[in-house]
């Protein structure tokens, strides 16, 4: 399958994720089926992230939404954890802080975007601005209406300086959300993970998914599209971002640059000091 054509939101065409099957496996029966396929996208990340970096000429940001418990930081640990963290960082997108207050709301996310030869993912993003905002009516919808505009043209410009914009709506049922609710409470290594708003913010479901579809229909572009990946299955969304990301890194056409020194005068200089330690050992 190829999930770059069978999970992109369609620029101009509206979306219902409530059609969308959150536990969809594309006709893979199990992660151990799946595993050699998922390793094989990994690898191939890991070398075309080190292209990215010595070209040095575009860079690559990945924007990761999703409702609570959708799986945002286990992506982030099970795709990226294999890159040189030298060329690879994260961005985590929380409350605003008074200094991010104090400026227009693209300002924090502009801020983080990658240099060139850089990947960073965005673990929430931007997007927080037309859908906590909305959900929670922090702000009035004459405000938060007009942000789509604006998001795009702050991806437009993105992508205009050499950066790939690639988005990843992360879909999950509630059912399984409460599953990993409880998982969080069973696991003592994840119980610093649960939160009071855990279970208010489940109440407000159908507004968030509505504030979703909006967005993603509004957003989603040529240049920087939208994948609404089904996320039940934590292998598979591993599986379909990994393939989505390898497919798009290898359209950068990235080539190594060509060397800035003088090889035979440095091979030169190389056996002269070889020489010359082999010497000292006697």
């Amino acid at each position: 399958m190829d999930y770059r054509r069978d999970f992109v939101v369609r620029p101009g065409i509206g979306v219902r994720l409530a059609d969308i099957d959150p536990g969809f496996t594309g006709g893979h029966r199990s992660h151990d089926k799946a595993k050699p396929e998922i390793r094989r996208h990994v690898e191939r990340m890991d070398a075309l992230q080190y292209l990215l970096y010595a070209d040095g000429r575009q860079s690559l940001l990945v924007v990761l939404q999703g409702l609570d418990a959708a799986g945002k930081d286990g992506t982030v640990r099970h795709l990226f954890s294999g890159m040189n963290p030298q060329g690879v960082s994260v961005a985590c997108f929380k409350q605003p802080s008074p200094e991010e207050l104090a400026h227009d709301f693209l300002w924090r996310a502009h801020r983080r975007a990658p240099g060139r030869g850089e990947v960073v993912i965005f673990n929430r993003s931007h997007y927080e601005d037309v859908l906590v905002v909305r959900v929670h009516d922090l702000v009035p919808e004459a405000v938060w209406s007009q942000r789509y505009e604006l998001i795009n043209d702050f991806e437009r410009m993105l992508t205009r300086n050499g950066t790939r914009v690639l988005k990843f709506y992360l879909h999950i049922s509630p059912e399984e959300q409460l599953r990993r609710f409880k998982q969080r409470l069973d696991d003592p290594t994840r119980r610093w993970k649960i939160s009071e708003s855990d279970y208010t913010e489940r109440e407000r479901w159908p507004q968030y998914l509505e504030a979703y579809e909006e967005a993603l229909a509004r957003t989603s572009s040529d240049w920087a599209p939208w994948y609404v990946v089904p996320a039940n299955h934590k292998w598979f969304r591993n599986l379909a971002i990994s393939q989505i990301l390898t497919k798009t890194m290898e359209e950068l056409d990235l080539k190594l640059p060509p060397t800035a020194v003088d090889l035979a005068d440095i091979r030169r200089r190389y056996h002269k000091a070889a020489a010359k330690q082999k010497k000292a050992r006697g």
